[in-house]
């Protein structure tokens, strides 16, 4: 039996008068750690601007403050939309944020609705080079542009104020004033010209003319200068604006005005000023081509403008075939396309080539129809006969054509008003329509014919 007992003796967790060792002691869980607060900003991943036409993202995003990479929440984003407002150049901003796409961040866009008047701006008897003061306006604020600015009074106090003092520092102790000034039909410019009063234009006189008559070029020049301001230099722009069309509806390209002189009005408060006019020859008009590319066929383009050669260069004809040209470019779906005309002018042969340029802009298709005012019969049969189909080009005239073509038709009983409304899609580029009918329903089916755009 030894060898059982050996066994026993050998046998782990067996023993005789042995006490267990103790267990060393459990660690005891941490505490359910308490969650903070919730993040309320998150790094810009990335930057958006929507709805802006006449300023650029960058400029709007100066202005803004914000930049990729910055940790921002609602408190930065309201900031911003403030300062944009506060700006001047903008009717409404708002925001969005979320988050971006698999990444640690948010895309962060700003709505903008700029103001809709915006006009030129110069620079008048300041004593300052025009460009100067631009580089100085321009380093201050990054929206100003002489191109177009918005004549709110944010805006011109802003600029007269800084204005004033580059003038101070200069050592000019010239009070600074900003006038919007009239340079044609509903067309205006800004002016940054000394706050002091000038004499106003009250007679304008023409001397040296010959093919146009003096009452035309006095209706032409009194409508924009009469009552203004006068300075040789602004006198003159108006000269070109006004004066140098009317000319050229004739062909006198080479139009020019010499001498411009003044006096003293003898009847009523102002300046009496002569202006001597060098009218030139007549030019005919020669080739008109397309130069650079079009979305459009350009013999299609030259065929809509209709432009005459081989006659006198009425550029007020011109700019109507250009307009012709614009529209059929907008019928086609680029409903922001521009055409100008670049002038070749040959002296010897006295005459005027025309390249004519484009600007398609973005195409716009048609998005959505919604028909307002019919039961569901009549509006399917509107459905069938509408044929600007969604996703194909979007032609803004054709929503009256068609309906024009519903009235002559005679497809309603007593029907009452009618009209189209389309909104149109910055971002995606696209047109919802919405027709509204008024009356009681078809009189008739409608028939199996289609009516085509125009």
């Amino acid at each position: 039996m030894t060898w059982l007992l050996i066994v026993l003796m050998l046998a782990p967790g067996v023993g005789f008068g042995q006490t267990r060792p103790p267990r060393p002691p459990q660690k005891k869980s941490a505490p359910p750690q308490a969650e903070g607060p919730a993040p309320t900003k998150w790094p810009i991943d990335s930057l958006v601007v929507e709805g802006n036409r006449n300023y650029t993202r960058e400029q709007i995003l100066a202005v803004a403050g914000l930049r990729v990479g910055q940790l921002a929440g609602k408190e930065e984003f309201d900031a911003a939309r403030d300062r944009l407002v506060a700006s001047g150049f903008f009717e409404m901003v708002g925001y969005k944020f979320e988050p971006a796409p698999g990444k640690q961040g948010e895309v962060a866009t700003f709505q903008v609705t700029e103001i809709d008047a915006a006009w030129p701006a110069r620079f008048e008897e300041l004593g300052v080079p025009g460009p100067e003061l631009e580089a100085v306006l321009h380093a201050k604020d990054p929206m100003f542009s002489t191109a177009k600015l918005p004549p709110t009074k944010p805006v011109l106090d802003r600029y007269v104020t800084w204005i004033q003092d580059y003038l101070t520092s200069k050592g000019s102790g010239e009070k600074v004033a900003a006038r919007l000034n009239p340079v044609g039909p509903e067309k205006f410019e800004i002016v940054f010209r000394p706050a002091r009063n000038l004499p106003s234009v009250a007679q304008v006189t023409f001397d040296g003319n010959k093919a146009v008559p003096q009452n035309l070029l006095r209706d032409a020049i009194s409508g924009v200068a009469v009552g203004t301001p006068y300075t040789e230099e602004r006198f003159r722009e108006l000269l070109n604006t006004a004066v140098r069309p009317v000319y050229e509806a004739r062909g006198r390209v080479r139009v020019s005005f010499p001498k411009v002189g003044t006096e003293a009005a003898k009847d009523v408060q102002g300046l009496h000023v002569f202006v001597t006019v060098d009218e030139g020859e007549s030019y005919a008009l020669g080739k008109v081509a397309i130069a650079g590319p079009a979305p459009l066929k350009p013999e299609d383009l030259l065929k809509a403008g209709n432009i005459q050669t081989a006659d006198v260069a009425n550029f007020d004809k011109v700019n109507e075939g250009l307009e012709r040209m614009r529209k059929a470019l907008s019928r086609a779906g680029f409903m922001q396309a521009k055409a100008t005309a670049e002038r070749a002018i040959d002296d010897a042969r006295k005459s005027i080539d025309l390249a004519v340029r484009i600007e398609p802009g973005p195409r716009f298709l048609m998005g959505k129809l919604n028909v307002v005012g019919l039961d569901i019969n009549a509006e399917f049969e509107i459905r069938r006969i509408w044929t600007m189909k969604e996703g194909k080009p979007f032609n803004a005239d054709y929503p009256e054509v068609f309906l024009d073509s519903v009235r002559s038709q005679g497809l309603f009983d007593n029907l009452g008003k009618t009209k189209s409304e389309f909104q149109i899609n910055e971002k995606d580029h696209t047109a919802e329509v919405t027709l509204t009918f008024a009356g009681e329903g078809p009189k008739k089916p409608a028939g199996r014919g289609r009516f085509g755009q125009q």
